[in-house]
C-alpha cells in the first residue's frame, strides 16, 4: 500500500453517514490526514421499455438544484441483498415493478473522500404498482425520456448526476455485447 493509516476516528455520524477522520503516512514519509465518508451500498437502476427510459427529477439539497437522473438510492443498512435493494428503490422511487433485472455491474461512488458502492441493474418488463417515496422524497416527480432524448439530455449538460452516467456507459457496454 502507499498510503498507511496510522489512527483513525469517527468524527461524526447520522442514519445515513459516518465521516472518520485518518492520521495517515505515505509511501514517502509525509503524513498528513485523509477524511472518509463511509456509506452502505446503494443501487441505481436503468428502467427501459422499448425506446423509454424513466428518470427521476428531485430537488438536491447539496447544489440547490432540481436534478434528473437515473432511480437510486440505499436503504442505510449493511449487507442488504443487492437485486431486492434495486427493486425497492424502483418501486419505491417511480412506482414501477421489474420481471427482469439484469445486474450490470457495481461502481464505487467518489471514491475520492467516500467509500459507497453503487450496484448497478437494468430493468425491463416494467408494469405500474404504484410509488412509496420516503419522507424525504415527496417532491420526486417520475419522467420519461426517449432513449435518444435521454442521452442527448447527458451530451447538453441537462443530466449531471455521476452515477447516471456511469450506469448508463455500464449499460451501453452491456448491451453491446448482446448476441441479438
Amino acid at each position: 500500500m502507499s498510503i498507511r493509516t496510522l489512527s483513525s476516528r469517527e468524527i461524526y455520524r447520522n442514519p445515513w453517514l459516518r465521516l472518520r477522520e485518518d492520521q495517515i503516512e505515505r509511501s514517502n514519509g509525509a503524513r498528513g490526514i485523509y477524511g472518509v465518508i463511509e456509506k452502505d451500498d446503494c443501487a441505481i437502476i436503468v428502467p427501459i421499455e422499448g425506446e423509454t427510459i424513466y428518470l427521476i427529477e428531485q430537488f438536491r439539497y447539496t447544489i440547490q438544484q432540481r436534478a434528473l437522473e437515473l432511480p437510486q438510492g440505499g436503504w442505510e443498512t449493511a449487507d442488504v441483498d443487492p437485486e431486492e435493494l434495486a427493486r425497492g428503490e424502483l418501486r419505491e422511487e417511480t412506482g414501477l415493478v421489474a420481471a427482469t433485472m439484469t445486474r450490470l455491474g457495481t461502481v464505487w461512488v467518489a471514491y475520492g473522500f467516500a467509500r459507497q458502492k453503487t450496484h448497478v441493474y437494468l430493468a425491463t418488463g416494467l408494469t405500474a404498482a404504484g410509488a412509496e417515496p420516503d419522507p424525504e422524497e415527496h417532491d420526486l416527480v417520475l419522467r420519461t425520456a426517449t432513449i435518444a432524448e435521454f442521452e442527448q439530455m447527458i451530451l447538453d449538460g441537462t443530466i449531471r448526476d455521476e452515477c447516471t452516467i456511469a450506469a448508463w456507459g455500464l449499460y451501453r457496454l452491456w448491451k453491446e455485447r448482446q448476441p441479438f
